[in-house]
């Protein structure tokens, strides 16, 4: 019987358009220890139409943005993104070095954080945000909330 989620997958996968699929592909590989599934070239050989990575156990599509198809742009054309990708690790300090050496821009240092982990923020050089995260400290929701508001006292 055919499973409706394929194995090896989850629910939710995301799918970012990229300007330079091939590069990013690369970038993935070296920044996050992405492994290459698979990757289908457009038939004219002009770019990636479907590729397909995974980064720990989760599977992560891209595909080359696709101007004449309006929707398919990557963040570069569109000057921002409104995703960020969650990625939680074992090693945020070695992942988030991997990731601005192999040229990310810092958007927020590793800091620990009043929710309990230890979280910074990174733009790949694709334009796609990244939250890289270890949990460190297991809390209680009230034990969060109080250290939110000492982290931003209300106004």
């Amino acid at each position: 019987m055919v499973q409706p989620i394929p194995p090896g997958h989850h629910s939710l996968a995301p799918h970012l358009v990229i300007r330079g699929a091939t590069e990013a592909i690369e970038f993935y590989k070296s920044a996050f220890n992405a492994e290459e599934i698979s990757r289908m070239p457009w038939p004219n050989g002009e770019g990636i139409m479907h590729a397909e990575l995974k980064i720990g156990d989760s599977p992560l599509f891209l595909c080359d943005e696709t101007p004449p198809m309006e929707r398919w742009v990557s963040p570069k054309s569109l000057n921002g993104t409104s995703v960020a990708l969650h990625m939680w690790t074992d090693d945020a300090e070695g992942a988030f070095e991997r990731a601005v050496k192999a040229g990310s821009r810092i958007e927020m240092p590793l800091t620990d954080m009043f929710w309990g982990d230890r979280y910074g923020r990174i733009i790949d050089p694709f334009g796609h945000e990244w939250a890289i995260a270890q949990h460190i400290r297991d809390m209680t929701p009230e034990e969060i909330q109080e250290a939110a508001e000492k982290f931003a006292p209300p106004e």
